[in-house]
């Protein structure tokens, strides 16, 4: 099986490379995603500008270093404790093998292939495979921040856009938890990972940098290099469509096909360790700081700005959740508690840099509610078993949040509004209905490509290898049918 599964992944890859190949290969400044392109730059061209060149602060890389290992605590152990403790007993070290395998698995294949693809120039979509094996990449290579004239070491923008890539794909197994093979788990991640999460991310974040707006003709061109959701305007800071939206369509998708739990709706499938997941998403929110205020690539305002949001936006959230489900039920649980918590996470990461404290808090206070509607009328209108709610939460959440990151991004309500880097302040006219309009556009794209790959997806890895275990495996519990080991041992 093993020797299968790694031919298919291969030739499967080596496909994908090959609708690849076309793109434009050429080096180009490494990316520094999440913020809007400056498409507001005046038209009357700036004075000519002297050459700009980088330069790497310590302070900033120091910040990148620490950030990056915060990303790598969430994954492992803060999701895997998160969800390990939402499924039953005999299911636990499955989840956690999930999870820390997928990681290992999709660190690996970002730095074979993925980061070129995403971050390298080609067109709207794509990247180009000039970086592959992470060529020419070396402790004097700079990739640009937000500012002109700064940079941060690149093998350190590497490995942080590496561990967004991870934890993406490992946020998906909580929809379909307790019953699928890891042989197709494994398969699947290395398609999706390929044909989702790459091409989105080069999509939303990909540009060359602010050094080389310097007059609206250079602004034009380098626009046009752009992805094609950032040529557009696009606001996600840390990933709402690109982590959170992205995943939730793809597991939503498999939650669909690959069917319902042995049991569900019969069966009592209560979380076995309400403890293991406050512990994980305790770890989440920690590592989260790392997650939204690592995004600021350097250690500035804007890093401070989105350490604040995303501490507040998230205490509002498992408030609002509380409190909400404490009327609705007569009692607060631990449970919705931490759900809050992940669905306020969920909702400040689009927006964590671009608007103000009071818009945070209004997020997280709304996202608590919106979400909590989102695991259960929601999920009773959708009628799938997605097991961990990662559509409830991170779906909804990650819509939620992208959409409003347009309405509190306006100044007038305390946001920073669009930079124009031709000008280098703040653009004149933010229209609020003009970048709702935008950012729903770019929920849309994400909602679509993703679910349309991720089906795709799960149907080749079914007819090559079978998506879930057989139901004695399953009601044996994937521990020991697909370990040979278990989480617990009583005496």
């Amino acid at each position: 099986m093993m020797k299968k599964l790694l031919a298919i992944i291969l030739t499967l890859v080596a496909v994908g490379f090959g609708g690849l190949a076309h793109a434009d290969d050429a080096a180009a400044p490494a990316a520094a995603p999440a913020v809007s392109a400056p498409a507001a730059a005046p038209a009357a061209a700036a004075a000519a500008a002297q050459p700009i060149t980088d330069k790497i602060d310590k302070g900033d890389t120091a910040w990148m270093i620490v950030a990056t290992a915060f990303v790598i605590l969430m994954s492992i152990p803060g999701l895997g404790l998160f969800y390990g403790g939402l499924v039953r007993s005999k299911n636990m070290l499955s989840v956690l093998m999930q999870v820390f395998v997928i990681f290992a698995l999709i660190s690996v294949l970002w730095a074979v292939y993925g980061y070129s693809v995403a971050f390298t120039a080609g067109n709207p979509f794509f990247g180009g495979l000039s970086k592959l094996f992470l060529s020419g990449v070396t402790p004097d290579s700079m990739a640009g921040t937000f500012s002109k004239g700064v940079a941060i070491p690149e093998l350190i923008y590497v490995a942080f856009q590496g561990a967004f890539a991870a934890i993406t794909v490992a946020l998906i197994v909580g929809s379909f938890a307790e019953r699928i093979k890891f042989s197709a788990l494994l398969l699947f991640s290395v398609l999706w990972f390929t044909f989702s999460y790459l091409p989105i991310a080069h999509m939303v974040w990909y540009w060359a940098g602010p050094d080389g707006y310097i007059s609206a003709a250079a602004s034009d061109k380098l626009n046009a290099t752009a992805g094609w959701l950032f040529n557009r305007g696009a606001l996600d800071f840390a990933g709402g469509t690109v982590v959170h939206i992205d995943a939730a369509m793809a597991g939503i998708v498999g939650a669909f096909l690959i069917g319902k739990r042995v049991g569900y709706g019969k069966d009592s499938m209560a979380p076995h360790s309400l403890t293991m997941t406050m512990m994980g998403a305790s770890l989440l929110w920690f590592g989260w700081f790392g997650f939204n205020a690592g995004s600021a690539l350097e250690a500035n305002g804007t890093a401070a700005l989105a350490f604040v949001n995303t501490w507040l936006a998230t205490a509002a959230a498992a408030l609002s959740w509380m409190f909400v489900e404490w009327l609705m039920k007569g009692k607060p649980s631990m449970l919705g508690a931490v759900s809050g918590a992940v669905a306020g996470l969920v909702a400040i990461t689009p927006a964590c840099g671009f608007v103000g404290v009071g818009g945070a808090l209004v997020i997280g206070l709304l996202v608590g509610v919106v979400c909590l509607w989102g695991v259960n009328g929601l999920k009773r209108m959708l009628g799938a078993d997605d097991s961990l709610d990662v559509f409830g939460v991170h779906g909804v959440g990650g819509i939620l949040g992208s959409l409003l990151t347009g309405v509190f991004a306006a100044p007038s309500l305390g946001g920073s509004g669009i930079y124009d880097y031709v000008a280098n302040k703040v653009a004149d006219g933010y229209s609020i209905i003009d970048q709702v309009i935008i950012q729903a556009t770019g929920v849309g794209v994400t909602i679509v490509w993703s679910g349309i790959v991720a089906f795709i997806c799960y149907k080749l890895v079914d007819m090559l290898i079978g998506l879930r275990v057989a139901e004695e495996e399953e009601r044996e519990g994937l521990d020991i049918a697909s370990h040979g080991e278990s989480a617990y041992h009583y005496n």
